[in-house]
Order: structure tokens, then C-alpha cells, then sequence
């Protein structure tokens, strides 16, 4: 780089007091930003991604203790008092967050919220920052921006308000732009528009921006340069062709491994980095990573590696012993990662229609009234959120749902799962819930079973793990020896049964979730519905999540219902997929047929917003829009008088 960079961080490091002792939660950071370009940062979740983020903006507790360096151009920032600080937050340097609800005051209209970010950093009169305010939603693509200045944040959608954090964050035009997790909570079609709107900031503010995300499709997609941190500390920096095509460091090649892809059928088994990131807590001497190191060797566990350049490859630095010896993903032409071995399949040779049908589903409707008057309550028309389902689940497959939030994926889920549907039939292993009595609907419950999106709050944090496995058994009459049920399927899920009487706040999110798949399989279910299982779980766990799920599949014969927005999820686990939109499917089949040969125009759009980890093919595909309505959205269930808009919309294509 000929040019002075922006922002220079040099040794950064930031501890927090806790009971266990000092959390080291960033470790000797080290980075140059330069203009218009864009660094990633990538690693698990606690590497210290956003603590780095928060430590350059300035917005730490005062109880953290921050040393090290951080230079906006020849300017100290760690100097600054929080008024002097103030000065700058939102001015030259911006920051979008990761929870645009959290980051937007409910009580007060969007307008002013954006006119309040001018007037702190500029003098100009209310109406000159009035339209300034416009202008800058009119940018970040929000329609009629001088009507909706007026509307407050709930009235917005998800991707609406991340918008709104974006025209706030380059309202004074930042030398510097922090993106922390901007697209994490939104549906990939919202993530890829999002992630255009940044560029079109990047390019109107001419702004250097730290993209910081554990997508490492959204890195391929944006990122310049690539830095990945694990346990506080950054383990490889290089130019992003070179760090996706040509990894040094064994952590890298684990995230790599790990990530599904939706451009690649199904082949085996994902490629999971065993274990857990450390606790950053008096950590022991050596390398941190080498607990969960394949290749590692003695001095890897006695001396922990600095970040240094690699000969003869130019900006590309690594912390590990071995970097040299690694390429192609490979150490003398092994694979760093061993590709885990599944079960084999119970089913396998069996053809689909010789298999028994576990759901069918004929008609399924889902309608809710919209009801208006805080007094005198009057219904003023009809959500119609599932029209007309049919569809069928058969012996050892998984069939999955897929579209946008508001489409109707979960409320046909729930309709299912509560064995008595508004409209339409369910035929559960051969029998009509709808005919079945109180008792029998009881004994049914059996044959399905369900895992929830968030593990923490499915599972009641006063119950032991043994105690909420067995629940379902002591519920629905379980014979046997419900402590040896309890073990066996702990074993079974790959948690450890010493941990029987720990508490899930114990447990880490991927370990949560391996216990509510425990309960789910306790009454041995024909047919598991899995709503989101794996969203909230870091890149590496879910690929562990993932592999377990398929893996049972094969070996116990079971049938999957899956939910996800994760198009890259469901090519990997599914074997037939349905597109969902606002309330019907446009499109079903085998899952590699609808992926490689899409028919419907929003199967199209869904599949080209799935960013590809590979930035070779990333940034080289065209991008195909979703019709949107006039506030932004596209997947919200249909009301009565937009039931014939779906032609329409589409009519065009």
C-alpha cells in the first residue's frame, strides 16, 4: 500500500474483570485500514471481533481495561476523553450494529433520530437537516423517504430499519465504517440488498469499512482484505483471494471445511472443527488453538505462535508452527481435516415411493383476523398465512420449507404440530388427527417431536439436563428405565453423560441444541420437525449439528420436517425442498433438481442472494430481485385484498 492508512490499531488489547479472573477478550489486534477498502474480520463467536469493534468506537465499560494503540489518521484515539470521543462516534467514523431495533430509539420517528445525527456533528437549520435526512433514505433505498421520516421504527421491517442504521451511520460522510454482523437476523434476499447498500455507502462516502461477520460467503462477497481472530487474537491476515484459495492456518481450513455450499450437491458429510473456543480466561501456554488442532504437535502446545509474513507470499501472515508445511488444505497430502464417516443408511436402495408415507399434508389453511379499535374491537379483514398446502413426508427423508420471514414457513409448522389444523388434513403415520380423541391426539404426540431455533429458551434453566430429557418420558408413559434412556440418548447426541445434573447455562448454544434434540428423540418419533435448528449456532457447530442430524437420519430411519432461511443448510441435509411464497409453495422437488434447474422466478432470487464462500464466484454473479411492496417487503403472508397480487408480481418475469 503506497497511500497513509485511515485507521491503524498496533496492540491492542482489552481485559474485563470477572469471578473467574480476568477475561483477556482481545489480544494483541493489529491492522491497517485503508481508503475504499474493506477488511474482514471472521472467527467464532467471543474471538473478539466485536469487542475490537467497540474498542475503536470508543463505547467499552469503564471497567475495561484497554491498551495498545489506535490511530484515526495521526489522531490517538485511546487519548480521547468520551466527550472528545463523542466528537468523532458518528461523524468520522460510523458504525452500523448488528440489531437494528436495539440501535433505534422506539419512542421517537425516524426523522428525527437521522436529523439528530446530522445536527450533533453539523450546523444546519432543522429543515436543511430534514432533507438531508430524506436524501439519505432515498440512497439506502427506502421508497417515499419524505413520508416515511415521519413513521417510527416498529412500523418498519427488519431489513427497513437495518437501512435506517446505515443512512444514520453515513449521515456525516465517516471517514470509517464499522459493519457489525449488519445482516445476521435478515432472510438472505434482505441480506443481499443490505450488503449492496453498504457498497453503495462505501462508494457515495469513499469511507474504508470493517466488515465483521461469521458468514464467510459475505466475506468472499465484500471483503478485501481478511482477517481471522480466534480466542482474542488475530491467527491469519492475507488479501482475500489468497486467504480463501491458499489458507495457512489450520483454523481457517476448519472454517473453510465447515461451510456449506449452495453451489455443490450433497456428497458425505461436512467437515466440523471438534470442540469448543476457549474460555479467555488465564489461558495455558502454547497455542491456543491446539486443544481442537489436528496436526498439532509438542511445540504448538508449549509456545503459542506470533502473527508472522509467510515467505514469498506477499500481505499473507499466519500464527501456527506448521503454516509452511500446509497446502491445498493438506500436510504431506493429508487433509488437515478428516472428512467424518455417517452411518449407513437404513434406507438406502429403497425408492421414495416404496417408502411409508410418515405426514401427508392435503389443503393445510391457516387464516387470522385483523382486528382494529383499542374499545370497540372490529375485524377489518382476513391474514390469510397458509393457503392450501399439500404435500407429504415419507420413511428416512427430509423435506424442508424454505422462503422469507412472514411467508408462512413456521405457522405451518405449528399447525401440524398441534394435530388439530383451522382447515385442511393431516394424516400422521397413517391416521387422521382430526378423528382422533383427546387421548389418542395424547398418544400420538409420540410419532412427532419438535427442536425449536433458540435452544436457551426451549429449555427451562431450572432443570438438570436429566430432568428435561426426561420429561417428555415421564409425560407420555414411558416403561422402561427412564435414567438409562436418559444416557443412552445423551451418548447418542454426543454430549457426555457425566454432565447429567449440570444446568443448560452450563453449556454452550451448539451443546443446547444437541440436548433439545435429545428430548426430541426421547419418545422415539417417526417424524422430527426441526424450525430453524441450526441459526443460531456458530459456522464450525452447526457443521458438527449438521453431520449429527444426517447421521441419525441414516441410522434410525428417521423423517425430517425442516424450516430455514439457509439455502446452503438445506442443499447439504435435505432430499426434497418446497419454496414458500406468502402462504403457497411456487416450487418443489428433489433439492438438487429445484437447485441446479430453478423454474419460478423467486426460487431464482432466493438462490442467487445465497452469497458463495469463493470470492471467484461471488463476485462474478448477477443478482436477481425479489418484487417488493411498497415498504420494502416481499414474503409477508397475503391479505384478502392482495390474494391476486402473486400473478402480478411476477407477471413480468
Amino acid at each position: 500500500m503506497t497511500e497513509q492508512p485511515i485507521l491503524s490499531v498496533r496492540d491492542l488489547a482489552v481485559s474485563f474483570p470477572s469471578e473467574a479472573g480476568t477475561v483477556n477478550a482481545v489480544r494483541g489486534v493489529d491492522f491497517d485500514l485503508y481508503p475504499g477498502r474493506t477488511l474482514g474480520i471472521v472467527g467464532e463467536s467471543g474471538s473478539g471481533k466485536s469487542v475490537t469493534s467497540m474498542a475503536i468506537m470508543g463505547l467499552l465499560p469503564d471497567y475495561a481495561s484497554v491498551q495498545g494503540s489506535i490511530k484515526l489518521k495521526d489522531q490517538e484515539l485511546l487519548d480521547l476523553s468520551d466527550t472528545q470521543m463523542s466528537k468523532i462516534r458518528g461523524n468520522q467514523i460510523g458504525m452500523i450494529f448488528q440489531d437494528p431495533l436495539s440501535a433505534l430509539t422506539p419512542v421517537f420517528n425516524i426523522g428525527d433520530q437521522i436529523v439528530e445525527a446530522i445536527q450533533t456533528h453539523q450546523k444546519v437549520s432543522r429543515s436543511k437537516a430534514l432533507t438531508q435526512a430524506a436524501e439519505l433514505l432515498d440512497l439506502v433505498g427506502i421508497p417515499e423517504p419524505q413520508r416515511r421520516l415521519k413513521s417510527f421504527p416498529h412500523e418498519f421491517s427488519g431489513g427497513m430499519r437495518q437501512r435506517v442504521v446505515i443512512a444514520i451511520a453515513i449521515a456525516n460522510n465517516p471517514r470509517v465504517l464499522i459493519a457489525d454482523e449488519p445482516t445476521t437476523a435478515l432472510d438472505v434476499t434482505i441480506q443481499a440488498q443490505i450488503l449492496d447498500v453498504i457498497k453503495v455507502a462505501q462508494k457515495e462516502t469513499g469511507a474504508a469499512t470493517i466488515m465483521i461477520t461469521h458468514d464467510m460467503g459475505v466475506v468472499a462477497g465484500t471483503a478485501d482484505d481478511v482477517m481471522v481472530m480466534y480466542a482474542g487474537r488475530p491467527v491469519e491476515r492475507a488479501e482475500v483471494t489468497e486467504l480463501f484459495h491458499n489458507p495457512k492456518m489450520p483454523y481457517t481450513v476448519g472454517l473453510l471445511g465447515s461451510t456449506p455450499r449452495i453451489d455443490v450437491a450433497s456428497s458425505g458429510a461436512l467437515t466440523p472443527i471438534s470442540g469448543h473456543p476457549p474460555v479467555v480466561v488465564d489461558l495455558p501456554p502454547g497455542c491456543p488453538f491446539a486443544p481442537r488442532c489436528p496436526v498439532a504437535i509438542d511445540q504448538c502446545r508449549d509456545i503459542d505462535p506470533e502473527l508472522t509474513p509467510l515467505p514469498q507470499l506477499a500481505q499473507h501472515s499466519a500464527a501456527c508452527h506448521r503454516s509452511e508445511e500446509i497446502h491445498d488444505s493438506r500436510i504431506d497430502g493429508q487433509k488437515l481435516f478428516p472428512t467424518p464417516e455417517l452411518a449407513e443408511d437404513k434406507l438406502a436402495g429403497v425408492p421414495r415411493e416404496e417408502r411409508n408415507v410418515v405426514l401427508e399434508v392435503k389443503d393445510l389453511k391457516k387464516d387470522f383476523p385483523l382486528i382494529k379499535g383499542a374499545v370497540l374491537k372490529r375485524r377489518v379483514g382476513t391474514v390469510h398465512a397458509v393457503r392450501g398446502l399439500t404435500f407429504d413426508v415419507r420413511e428416512g427423508e427430509c423435506f424442508a420449507i424454505v422462503g422469507e420471514s412472514g411467508c408462512g414457513k413456521t405457522t405451518t409448522l405449528l399447525e401440524i404440530m398441534d394435530l388439530d389444523p383451522q382447515d385442511g388434513v393431516v394424516v400422521l403415520g397413517g391416521k387422521d388427527v382430526s378423528k382422533l380423541s383427546a387421548g389418542q391426539r395424547r398418544d400420538t404426540r409420540k410419532s412427532i417431536q419438535m427442536v425449536f431455533q433458540d435452544p436457551m429458551s426451549s429449555l427451562d434453566p431450572r432443570l438438570t439436563i436429566r430432568d428435561i430429557i426426561a420429561e417428555p418420558l415421564a409425560s407420555l408413559g414411558y416403561k422402561g428405565n427412564i435414567d438409562d434412556r436418559v444416557e443412552e440418548l445423551m451418548t447418542l447426541v454426543g454430549l457426555d453423560t457425566t454432565q447429567i445434573d449440570r444446568f443448560p447455562g452450563h453449556f454452550s448454544g451448539g451443546q443446547r441444541q444437541r440436548i433439545g434434540l435429545a428430548r426430541a428423540l426421547a419418545t422415539n418419533p417417526q417424524l422430527i420437525v426441526l424450525d430453524e435448528p441450526v441459526s443460531a449456532l456458530d459456522v464450525s457447530i452447526q457443521a458438527g449439528m449438521i453431520n449429527l442430524l444426517d447421521d441419525l437420519k441414516r441410522q434410525l430411519g428417521l423423517s425430517y420436517l425442516f424450516v430455514a432461511h439457509d439455502l446452503s443448510v438445506i442443499r447439504h441435509l435435505s432430499d426434497r425442498v418446497a419454496v414458500m411464497y406468502r402462504g403457497e409453495f411456487v416450487e418443489s422437488g428433489d433439492v438438487d433438481e429445484i437447485f441446479d434447474h430453478p423454474q419460478h422466478p423467486y426460487t431464482k432470487a432466493l438462490l442467487s442472494a445465497i452469497p458463495i464462500p469463493d470470492p471467484d464466484i461471488e463476485r462474478d454473479r448477477k443478482r436477481i430481485p425479489v418484487p417488493r411492496d411498497a415498504d420494502g417487503g416481499s414474503g409477508a403472508p397475503m391479505t384478502e385484498h392482495s390474494a391476486s397480487g402473486l400473478g402480478r408480481l411476477f407477471a413480468k418475469k
